[in-house]
């Protein structure tokens, strides 16, 4: 792993205010995915850059550095997946079963989990963009490979692919936060860690820089002639949660970065950006009970629990409250933590058996989960804590008793083997649960990240409220809304944060060298 200097920046000599009078081209303010896209693409242009992030070195990256690196992508075949994956051999390749993932696929997945409510311009570009992004990314050093362990599953010696997702980033976050910062150093970029964007600066209607504080919080002055925001959502900040997502949302864990704490989104309000999107919507997923309040306090993939759809969840009053069924965990895991969220004490149990263990995710498996294991599932349910046992056990029974035994399981397709007849059916991959030993998870709420944001259009200008770019200012990735309405598909915010970084950076650096609009900027 390449360590990165502390800070290739000049912060001055101490003092209670420091007004600094250098200037740059573009500033960007957010050093995850987003920002680094946005920062390389304009340093490309020939624009002087530097990277703001308002954590330390050890916690840079924001949310980016803690993704498990999948991405949701639009392809044609084997021939697309070979250009984003080149050291496949013929062998590996013979073993895959990819399919197909058109461009509007992935429209039709964005459109259909958000009701159509959705930015339909921000969508086609993401959709359309995806693969000429991630094929620039992996000409500036970001590796990819199949998504074996998440997103396949063996079946007739053959990988199936499944979701809509078919590769993700070496390394996962971490390999991603690297190959960015190392390509955008190679280039002369410079990245400046512990510095947090407090405002932004408007000289006659034009925005020509931001005030930030350092780590002892000691206030600056920096201008340059573009600025790009690139700071995520608020899903970090508890009093924005309760005041936007809604009353409970203060006690949900927080899967990513602490950091995330609206301050872009603030910055631009302030200046006349309208609000845009879903305010009271979130992504948030099923998360081991125990886990710590901030995904960045330890390795924040081990607490997931995304395995739902072979079992069942049970609340604290023993009966299950969802679909666990619907559709494939990549288009309902994203909901159904807000869903455990507004069961009693925002807790639940998901249950399995043998039969199913081998499908269970590598998370399962990690050293900080809270599980429970039984030979007889009387036994399991009596170690269950906070739930009525009894009301639990007849949950299981009936579930048994009420599934449609002639559909054969297929764990890589929706099979229409349901659970009927109960108060909650399970439309696909229902299974008894009878065959010891038997497994329960504690879960939780996990937040991941806000869907209300900034309003932009398709050259990433942050947008006024008459739809009027302001002057200078330009965002992308977790503080833009209007993508995401009450769900999202997995794999398509890193995406989408590429995709829109790579926009906005490059726009940003043609505003501040006055060559003007450099157009879709796809490339190939």
């Amino acid at each position: 792993m390449t360590q990165p200097p502390t800070s290739t920046f000049d912060t001055r000599p101490t003092g209670e205010t420091v007004v600094d009078d250098s200037y740059t081209d573009v500033i960007v303010v957010g050093g995850g995915n987003a920002g680094l896209c946005a920062a390389l693409a304009a340093r490309q242009r020939g624009a002087r850059v530097l990277v703001l992030d308002a954590a330390p070195v050890e916690a840079r990256g924001g949310n980016s550095l803690l993704a498990t690196g999948t991405l949701r992508v639009s392809y044609e075949g084997m021939q697309d997946v070979k250009r984003l994956v080149p050291e496949l051999s013929d062998d590996e390749m013979v073993g895959m079963d990819v399919g197909a993932y058109s461009e509007s696929s992935y429209m039709d997945d964005l459109g259909r989990l958000s009701d159509y409510r959705l930015d339909v311009d921000l969508a086609d570009q993401l959709a359309r963009s995806s693969l000429p992004t991630l094929l620039w990314m992996a000409r500036s050093g970001v590796r990819y490979t199949p998504t074996y362990g998440r997103q396949a599953v063996q079946v007739g010696g053959r990988h199936r692919f499944w979701g809509g997702i078919v590769v993700e980033v070496v390394g996962g976050g971490q390999g991603l936060v690297d190959a960015l910062s190392d390509a955008l150093r190679s280039t002369g970029g410079q990245i400046a860690y512990d510095m947090r964007a407090a405002d932004l600066i408007e000289e006659d209607g034009t925005v020509t820089g931001v005030v930030v504080r350092d780590g002892r919080w000691r206030a600056m002055r920096l201008h340059a002639k573009s600025i790009v925001i690139a700071t995520g959502g608020f899903e970090a900040n508890r009093a924005w949660r309760a005041q936007y997502l809604g009353p409970g949302w203060d006690l949900a864990r927080v899967r990513g970065s602490r950091f995330s704490q609206g301050d872009g989104i603030g910055m631009a309000l302030r200046v006349g950006a309208v609000p845009w999107g879903h305010w009271s919507g979130c992504h948030a997923s099923a998360w081991d009970r125990n886990a710590p309040e901030f995904g960045d306090e330890m390795p924040a993939g081990e607490f997931s629990r995304h395995s739902y759809p072979f079992g069942i969840m049970v609340n604290a009053a023993g009966t299950r409250f969802v679909d666990e069924g619907a559709d494939f965990r990549t288009y309902t895991y994203a909901r159904y933590g807000g869903e455990i969220l507004n069961q009693p004490h925002a807790v639940a149990w998901q249950v399995f058996d043998q039969k199913v263990s081998y499908l269970l995710r590598s998370e399962y498996r990690s050293r900080t989960v809270t599980k429970v294991t039984a030979v007889d599932v009387n036994d399991l349910v009596g170690k269950l804590d906070d739930i009525d046992k009894e009301a639990a056990l007849a949950t299981i029974r009936s579930f048994n008793q009420s599934i449609d035994q002639t559909r054969p399981f297929d764990p890589a397709d929706k099979d229409g083997r349901a659970a009927r007849g109960i108060p909650v059916v399970k439309s696909n991959w229902a299974q008894a649960i009878d065959e010891p030993p038997f497994e329960a998870y504690a879960v939780t709420c996990g937040i991941t990240f806000t869907y209300g944001g900034l309003r932009i259009d398709n050259a990433g200008a942050v947008l006024d409220l008459r739809a009027r770019p302001i002057r200078g200012l330009f965002a992308a990735g977790g503080v833009v809304g209007g993508l995401y309405f009450g769900n999202a598909p997995s794999g398509s915010s890193l995406v989408a944060g590429s995709v829109q970084g790579r926009v906005a950076g490059a726009q940003a650096a043609e505003h501040a060298l006055g060559l003007g609009p450099s157009g879709d900027d796809r490339g190939t």
